[in-house]
């Protein structure tokens, strides 16, 4: 039964945000084999490296098609689409095999798909929005809905130093809010509506337990995702597109390099997600939390440089605290989830 947890959870940890870089999703483990047995610090490190990269580089490429194209609903769809046709590829090519779905997991996953396609849009709008270290900063604060749904909905009771470790992540948001050159209300409530998708995104995920491999997992959440995404896409953004959306575009940048963005933008979504995954599951909940918190630094880190964005003193002061608190939390929640896994084997 944990195993049957851990598959669908993994998964949905990692793919927290598209846009953010979700943290997990993919291809289950990888079979150690040769080089990998001979070397395995040295893998873990091309992973993480490799995750890292490719989070970077999607960030990056993400907010330079929106400083051109600002259609998050669209791009949004463009995201999972490449996902899902990358996967169909794969299973027809039998990397992997497709596993069958039936009605039962399929109306346990629709729930999780649907949270994580919320999730996903409204990620992608706030990026659009506002600069992108300011809505990672924002998204810091997706574990404090976490505990608050764990002890408000589930009725699981949260330990007082927990809380304790989010306060410094509430109080940074605030101050990097406060005095962010970027700000607008767009972007700050859509990532806010980000982050409460992502939770109930958590919820359901733990209902809809299978023993299906975390590859087709993802695969069919991206299929319905997609599916899910579209009608809004074509409801909010389609008169625009048609009318001189892609034009506007085509214009600025050529049809070329256009259609490129959004290809690579994709695929660079969906593999390092597949990567997140690939990382996380060679190391231990410790190891997770450091590469989590480390990962949202060197994305808002990067982004700072490659666009030039002006903080203030307080919006960078601010956004330390927060992936401070992010650490304090993800450290303290680490060790309680590896002392329960303990006692239970003990």
């Amino acid at each position: 039964m944990n195993a049957r947890k851990d598959s669908l959870r993994k998964v949905m940890a990692a793919a927290s945000s598209p846009a953010e870089g979700s943290d997990s999703s993919g291809d289950g483990k990888v079979a150690p084999v040769g080089f990998f047995d001979k070397y395995p610090a040295l893998v873990t490190g091309f992973f993480f490296f490799m995750w890292y990269f490719l989070n970077v580089i999607f960030n990056i490429l993400n907010k330079k098609i929106y400083n051109y194209f600002p259609y998050p609903y669209f791009v949004s769809v463009i995201h999972l689409f490449v996902g899902v046709v990358y996967c169909l590829v794969s299973w027809t090519v039998g990397l992997p095999k497709r596993a069958p779905m039936d009605s039962n997991l399929l109306k346990l996953l629709i729930p999780v798909a649907v949270c994580h396609a919320l999730g996903h849009v409204t990620s992608n709008v706030s990026f659009a929005a506002v600069a992108v270290s300011f809505t990672h900063t924002i998204k810091a604060l997706e574990p404090f809905f976490n505990a608050a749904a764990s002890q408000f909905v589930l009725g699981q009771s949260i330990p007082i130093t927990l809380w304790l470790s989010l306060l410094p992540v509430v109080l940074g948001v605030s101050m990097a809010s406060l005095t962010e050159l970027s700000f607008n209300w767009t972007g700050f409530i859509s990532a806010m509506i980000s982050n409460i998708s992502f939770t109930y995104r958590s919820l359901y995920s733990k209902k809809a337990m299978t023993d299906m491999d975390s590859t087709n997992i993802y695969a069919y959440i991206s299929i319905i995702a997609l599916i899910v995404c579209i009608p809004p896409a074509i409801i909010v953004e389609g008169p625009q597109l048609m009318k001189y959306g892609f034009n506007d575009a085509i214009a600025k940048v050529g049809l070329t390099k256009f259609i490129s963005d959004l290809f690579w933008v994709g695929m660079f979504y969906h593999l390092y997600n597949q990567l997140a995954t690939n990382t996380l599951e060679r190391v231990a909940p410790l190891t997770h939390a450091v590469g989590n918190v480390l990962k949202r630094v060197f994305v808002i880190g990067f982004s700072i440089l490659v666009f030039g964005n002006k903080i203030s003193t307080q919006t960078g002061i601010g956004t330390g605290i927060a992936i401070a608190g992010v650490a304090t939390y993800s450290f303290i929640k680490a060790k309680m989830e590896e002392e329960k896994r303990q006692g239970k084997a003990a």
